[in-house]
């Protein structure tokens, strides 16, 4: 018998966080909330491990039950065969099971710390680094209605916002997520970012909705500022290569680059320069850590991704920057966007820009179980949203290139009614 016991339950609860105010991205918004899935895996011996994936309600929470035929009795320690039951990489046409098995695997990495006393970044080989940079992820927001947080759409706001997250967080890197309004706002919105903050590098993700001559025309308008690199600028592959070869500016892409097929094909082509690696995209930490190793070899850079994260995956993606040895790059979170966690001690605080690694076994972190009703049962009264819809734009939809932007007129100051209660 293991030290840890076997697989006896898996347990998953859809939850809805208030965000300070909805953040618009290209192809849609985040309603004011984040609804994601936490969940819990048991063993015969007591121990409970921690996961969480996006998306919630009864599919998400049926995807993760589902599993349990598969995984009751298993070994927790035994990741590689678990990997082949539920997320078989030969039968992908079949098989999109990709994000719960990441969550699993988030829960038994979690098991396997507490078992034996070590933290995650340890099983994945050791701790390089005691906590990881963050950038600030600048988002147009719509206005949070209740609070009067939020409605930021100029440069001038934007540059206001920023100013705020680097007071309160220490940012030294500032991503702004582009894309809703036309290309020249964003450069615009750059370039008002460099000269406030002129000692911080500058990432700029539109969500590939340029065309490749958008992309390459915005790229020489900001080539001269302190980009760390250019984030998904276009769509595709060969429209990444196209890219990177006409400029001058670092590319970078966490939509093209999703498994070790792509990666594989991304480094023939040289497509891009930087990969962002992502603990949920990639299917767990496991996989986003050996592609970290593989763009090591190939002399790739990488990033971390967020894909929107709650105090658990958090932890994940902390876990993950500590043991990268080629992690040069500020990690992307969306964390201080949330007004709070349903982590026990409340949420993780950032200290000159930076999250230090947690230092309990496994993850780190435990669930605290009243902010797990609390925000459980949000979730049931306001239910989840459409991510790729528009609160303020009913009846848009984003097409790529994208031909269809918001205009800047000061239509985001007017919000969108009550920020956290807006439901589909």
């Amino acid at each position: 018998m293991p030290v840890t016991g076997l697989i006896s339950d898996i347990r998953a609860t859809s939850v809805a966080v208030p965000l300070e105010a909805p953040i618009r991205h290209a192809h849609g918004a985040h309603w004011g909330r984040f609804v994601r899935t936490i969940v819990e895996v048991e063993t015969d011996e007591g121990l409970v491990g921690l996961g969480e994936m996006g998306g919630g309600g009864e599919s998400a929470e049926a995807a993760v039950a589902a599993m349990k035929s598969y995984l009751l009795g298993h070994d927790p320690a035994n990741l590689e065969a678990m990997r082949w039951k539920i997320a078989n990489p030969t039968a992908g046409l079949y098989n999109t099971r990709t994000q719960v098995h990441a969550a699993i695997e988030f829960a038994c990495l979690d098991i396997l710390g507490i078992a034996t006393g070590m933290r995650v970044c340890d099983l994945l080989g050791g701790s390089l680094r005691k906590s990881v940079p963050f950038a600030s992820y600048l988002f147009y927001r719509y206005q949070n209605e209740e609070t009067e947080v939020g409605g930021e759409e100029s440069p001038e706001e934007m540059v206001a916002h920023a100013q705020d997250l680097a007071d309160r967080c220490g940012f030294k890197t500032h991503k702004l997520k582009g894309g809703v309004y036309p290309p020249e706002h964003d450069v615009e919105v750059l370039r008002a970012l460099a000269g406030a903050f002129p000692e911080a590098s500058l990432r700029l993700d539109p969500n590939g909705v340029w065309s490749v001559e958008q992309s390459i025309k915005v790229a020489r308008r900001i080539e001269d500022l302190n980009n760390d690199y250019l984030e998904d600028p276009t769509w595709g592959m060969e429209g990444m290569a196209r890219v990177r070869e006409k400029i001058s500016i670092p590319t970078s892409t966490n939509q093209i680059v999703v498994n070790f097929e792509q990666l594989a094909t991304a480094i023939r082509l040289r497509a891009v320069d930087v990969v962002l690696l992502d603990t949920t995209f990639w299917g767990g930490l496991r996989q986003a850590y050996l592609a970290g190793k593989v763009c090591e070899t190939f002399q790739t850079g990488v990033a971390v991704h967020s894909s929107g994260e709650l105090g658990v995956q958090l932890a994940t993606m902390l876990h993950l920057g500590a043991a990268l040895p080629n992690l040069v790059f500020a990690a992307d979170a969306h964390y201080h966007h949330l007004t709070d966690d349903v982590v026990e001690g409340g949420m993780f605080t950032y200290s000159d820009g930076e999250i230090p690694i947690p230092i309990g076994p496994g993850l780190g972190v435990t669930l605290d179980r009243e902010k797990l009703a609390e925000y459980s049962e949000l979730y049931e009264k306001l239910g989840g949203y459409p991510y790729d819809r528009d609160p303020g734009r009913p009846g848009w939809y984003s097409t790529a290139p994208n031909r269809r932007y918001a205009e800047p007129k000061g239509k985001a100051r007017r919000g969108i009614g009550r920020g956290i209660s807006t439901s589909a």
